[in-house]
């Protein structure tokens, strides 16, 4: 059943005429970024937190990150509560159980909250409708969907267990096979479709959002297949169009849990790949390079709402976590937001550094003409040097850690001009580079993260 509230919004948006030009969408100019109020756009972001609309200092961090130059964080639906601050989407009653008919207005009113300020500030949202982890392990325990949380069904009448005590890679929690093309769990199916509606009248009527199905899921296709379809069907009564895609659990993104995305653009219309960002150095370059290659006839944006990477971390270190940052962009991908403080630097100062500087450089070039060239570098190492170039017209050079390398930017008819960019100081730099012969000597002045600009 559509709720009074998605009734009366879809007769406001379709009185209203309602267009893609205030909405995120996909580029016209080109496929594989986004556009925003009619322009294309670079997302780039960083944020302390997964499930951002339930942090109590919200509205300050959003005009930090506006004030750097970003403009995209991820939200997770999540109730983990491991903050101490986070609420549940349910009522909860005096017994301490919850009910799933009613609905604790202060999780509703934190999650529009968060997209009105963001929209106010031009920052896109990537939603996760599923917070996979919220229905494993402890977390299940308290979480208001197992059948001992709540009065409105069973474990007899539902099949979902009581307990999960493994991690989300086995899928022993059946909650995620209750869709019509799996076990058809009707019951489970009615109260997850009000959840998925309830957040569906809350987000539509903002242009600022992009759904993601999950958070790193190992589960059937069918499952995310089944709610973007059920989404992308909400939008359109209501007169808008949005844009969805799934989070696969796999690291290389040649495994076969990807073919999911890949393979099905007529059900996902970006391509999630924050995973690859498990990768190091130049094979994190590689592999997603190779994905561009892939759906090269069918071209989509492919976002990254999560790099991982910090000192002291599981999955690499500072330097790896800036490193994929701008590899991200530098590969043609449309999107790159560092991952929560303890497994990447989430929104503290090298994050605020890096998304300045990138800010800067692109802001000076027609990035949406240009491609990656590194086949215009010579000299370089492993690593060294990535190259973003509209040959002829502009070149960008990034380097992870100093370098020289050999710029090849022939035919051209009149000198270039040099710019270089201290990234970790978000300062232009006056250095001379050595011109002939079609081609630019550019040496790092010293070892660190430079960016250098070519026109």
């Amino acid at each position: 059943m559509v709720s009074r509230r998605m009734v009366m919004w879809t007769a406001m948006l379709l009185c209203a005429g309602s267009t893609v030009w205030g909405r995120i969408d996909i580029y016209e100019g080109n496929p594989a970024y986004w556009q925003y109020k009619g322009k294309p756009v670079l997302l780039f972001g960083g944020s302390k937190d997964d499930n951002l609309f339930q942090i109590p200092d919200l509205e300050a961090h959003l005009d930090l990150l506006k004030g750097v130059g970003g403009n995209y964080v991820r939200n997770t639906m999540s109730a983990r509560n491991d903050q101490g601050w986070e609420v549940q989407a349910f009522k909860r009653l005096d017994s301490g159980k919850y009910d799933l008919d009613q609905w604790n207005e202060e999780y509703w009113a934190r999650f529009e909250s968060l997209l009105t300020l963001a929209e106010a500030r031009d920052i896109i949202v990537q939603i996760e409708v599923w917070a996979t982890f919220d229905y494993y392990r402890d977390h299940w325990e308290v979480n208001p969907f197992n059948p001992k949380n709540n009065i409105n069904y069973t474990a007899e009448e539902t099949g979902l267990p009581l307990k999960v005590t493994t991690h989300p890679t086995r899928t022993e929690n059946n909650f995620f096979w209750s869709v019509p093309a799996e076990r058809n769990q009707k019951t489970v199916l009615t109260y997850q479709r009000r959840f998925v509606d309830k957040l569906l009248s809350i987000s539509l009527p903002h242009g600022n959002v992009l759904y993601c199905m999950d958070n790193e899921t190992s589960v059937t296709p069918e499952w995310g297949w089944y709610w973007s379809r059920h989404i992308k069907e909400r939008a359109e009564a209501a007169g808008v169009t949005v844009q969805t895609t799934e989070m696969w659990d796999a690291w290389d993104l040649a495994n076969a849990q990807h073919n999911a995305t890949f393979d099905h653009p007529e059900t996902y219309s970006f391509v999630d790949i924050s995973q690859n960002n498990h990768q190091k150095g130049q094979a994190h370059w590689d592999n997603a390079q190779k994905q561009r290659g892939r759906i090269a006839e069918k071209v989509r944006p492919l976002n990254n709402v999560k790099i991982y990477g910090a000192d002291g971390g599981r999955f690499g270190n500072d330097r790896d976590g800036m490193e994929r940052f701008w590899r991200n962009i530098f590969g043609g991908l449309a999107s790159a937001r560092f991952h929560r403080p303890d497994s990447g630097l989430g929104l503290g100062e090298k994050a605020q550094a890096n998304i300045k500087s990138m800010r800067m450089l692109t802001d000076e070039m027609s990035v949406f003409s240009c491609a990656p060239r590194n086949d215009l570098l010579s000299g370089r190492q492993e690593n060294e040097a990535y190259c973003l170039a509209r040959p002829g017209v502009e070149y960008a050079v990034y380097f992870p850690n100093g370098g020289k390398v050999t710029l090849n930017i022939n035919p051209i008819d009149r000198p270039a001009t040099v710019r270089w960019l201290d990234v970790m100081k978000s300062e232009w730099v006056d250095l001379k580079s050595a011109q002939m012969d079609g081609t630019v000597s550019l040496e790092c002045p010293s070892k660190g993260y430079w960016a250098v600009l070519v026109r």
